[in-house]
């Protein structure tokens, strides 16, 4: 139990004698003229913290943006309330036409939009859409 105190208060040390340089350091560069002022604490995006390899505000479940954003794909609002099976081959090609020409880094966006207009992917495109955006399940 002492043990851990102690090594509670030796961390505690360190970091006012590393942030006591820090500072010291920032002051002589302050009056060297290296720096206007102190620098200010930088705001940290509350939807992404950068731990993971796909952005959680990225993720399609997650769905933080209510914001229905279109991908000249306005014409797929005709689909509003098909299910996934309801589309025939001829319907089902005018997602691959509009999935096929944009960037992949617009494909989850792209999907949170239709998610969000209540339009389901057709079945036979599901499985193209799932390879770039990574998601296990699209309803």
């Amino acid at each position: 139990m002492y043990v851990l105190i102690a090594f509670l208060i030796a961390i505690a040390l360190f970091a006012m004698i590393a942030g006591y340089i820090r500072n010291k350091n920032i002051q002589k560069k302050i009056d060297r003229g290296e720096l206007d002022k102190f620098p200010e604490p930088e705001e940290v995006d509350e939807e992404c913290c950068g731990q993971h390899s796909i952005c959680e505000k990225d993720s399609l479940l997650a769905a933080v943006s209510k914001e229905v954003v279109y991908y000249d794909d306005e014409e797929l609002d005709q689909f509003i309330g098909y299910t996934p099976d309801d589309y025939d081959n001829r319907e089902a090609d005018m997602f691959r036409d509009i999935f096929y020409t944009m960037q992949d880094t617009d494909v989850a966006g792209w999907v949170r939009s239709l998610m969000l207009r209540g339009i389901s992917l057709p079945e036979e495109i599901k499985d193209e859409v799932f390879l770039i955006v990574g998601e296990r399940r699209i309803h």
